[in-house]
């Protein structure tokens, strides 16, 4: 049975610009950062901080923290690969949580971050302790969680024991990540299910790309599984820049189109949503994926 509920993590900001080859204005990351907190958003993956040469558009990482909005209802996240990304993170003072990525396999991790997978599994680890010590939370991401691009099918169990081992770490939940879009609604459902017994009382939340049209049925597969935290971007922006032939994440506004019309809570405004979409399209010069936007409005307001 679906949660009644679920917790939404919008990753537009860092997810979605980080493959972006033109540079978006630090303003623009902040008026998209706005425009999700208006939406309802209360938890936010604002920047990374990793290597400028190897992520661009992640090079204004601590001036979009300086100029973060002061809302104590929002958590603000950061991406971090190791232990001088989340230094850096930390002596911003501005963000809440951080979001650390262990790859489950030895190609792609060394891709992503220069490390094994257990290699990886270690860092999310020590990143995780530091948040703690810091007096922030931290969040870990098994990435290529349904399949690696150059490994291929990734098995169950390995990814069920690596959230087994970075459940002893503290974190606040384990996120399975779909990063190339290769996950269908029975993998998914049993992946979940595997994991959120094993990481128990941990929430699993989920991320999805669309690259293969299967993001937003898996999103729905995750959530009858119990997943009760879903990753979305504005517009369905973003790829991994490491990853070949990762398209953009599930389309936030189609994600909550899809769960609220089903009953199942968000806390999200979906007007606000579309309008923030519309925008960006606008911001990015092009038309972005997501479909709920570009669709007349359903039901009709009275």
């Amino acid at each position: 049975m679906a949660v009644p509920s679920i917790a939404f993590v919008e990753v537009g900001p860092r997810d979605g610009l980080q493959n972006e080859r033109e540079t978006i204005a630090t303003g623009d990351k902040i008026k998209l950062i706005e425009r999700a907190i208006a939406a309802g958003a209360k938890r936010i993956e604002v920047t990374s901080f990793v290597n400028p040469k190897r992520v661009p558009q992640m090079a204004d990482a601590e001036a979009v923290c300086a100029a973060l909005p002061d809302r104590a209802d929002v958590t603000f996240v950061g991406l971090v690969m190791n232990a001088r990304g989340a230094e850096r993170a930390i002596a911003t003072g501005r963000i809440d949580q951080l979001g650390a990525v262990a790859v489950a396999t030895d190609r792609f991790a060394i891709a992503n971050q220069g490390q094994t997978s257990d290699g990886s599994v270690e860092a999310a680890r020590t990143i995780i302790a530091m948040a703690r010590a810091a007096g922030l939370t931290g969040q870990a991401t098994i990435a290529a969680a349904f399949g690696c691009p150059f490994e291929g099918e990734v098995g169950e169990a390995r990814v069920v024991a690596m959230a087994r081992r970075l459940a002893e770490a503290g974190p606040v939940e384990i996120a399975l990540a779909d990063t190339i879009g290769v996950g269908n609604p029975a993998h998914v459902a049993r992946l979940v299910a595997r994991v959120r017994e094993a990481i128990d009382p941990l929430p699993v939340r989920v991320h999805f790309h669309n690259t293969r049209n299967t993001g937003l049925a898996n999103v729905w597969a995750a959530v009858e599984a119990g997943a009760s935290v879903v990753d979305g971007s504005l517009g369905g922006l973003g790829g991994c820049p490491f990853a070949p032939g990762a398209a953009g994440n599930v389309p936030s506004e189609d994600v909550i189109y899809m769960l609220e019309r089903a009953g199942i809570g968000t806390g999200m405004d979906l007007e606000q949503l579309i309008a923030g979409s519309i925008w960006l399209s606008a911001v990015i010069g092009r038309k972005l994926p997501g479909m709920v936007a570009q669709a007349p409005r359903f039901p009709q307001a009275a």
